[in-house]
């Protein structure tokens, strides 16, 4: 089933979690930059909802791989560094390690020089600016 994703679609959504979530927490959603997100019938729904915060990833950043990111932090600064012999350990470790973390929050910032770009792009770029020619001179 496709879903589409508009503004009424994602109101929904939002209307959904609203009643599944306590409401004496607030919820934090994580969100891409897609239009659908910062119509003004959004805008108007969560100025009505206040317990609700919403977080832009950055324009042209997959939201996806922010969560890949933090996944990675848990691993090699924690999960890698530690032993657990029951899965009530290992929960309880990872929820102590999520606090700590929150504790002293750190952006993920991500930045690219224009060397580091160019030498990524250099296999896309070297057809274009040195293009090869055939035997017949095309």
């Amino acid at each position: 089933m496709t879903v589409a994703h508009r503004a009424v679609e994602f109101i929904e959504f939002l209307e959904l979690i609203d009643r599944q979530v306590p409401k004496e927490l607030g919820v934090h959603v994580v969100l891409d930059n897609y239009a659908a997100h910062k119509t003004e019938s959004v805008r108007t729904w969560l100025l009505a909802h206040p317990r609700f915060e919403f977080h832009f990833t950055p324009t042209y950043s997959s939201w996806m791989n922010q969560v890949e990111r933090w996944f990675s932090a848990l691993t090699t600064k924690y999960l890698q560094r530690s032993v657990h012999h029951t899965v009530t350990e290992l929960n309880r470790g990872i929820t102590k390690w999520a606090k700590a973390w929150n504790e002293n929050p750190k952006p993920f910032i991500w930045t690219k020089s224009a060397d580091e770009i160019f030498a990524s792009m250099q296999k896309y770029l070297e057809p274009i600016v040195s293009p090869q020619t055939s035997e017949e001179g095309h």
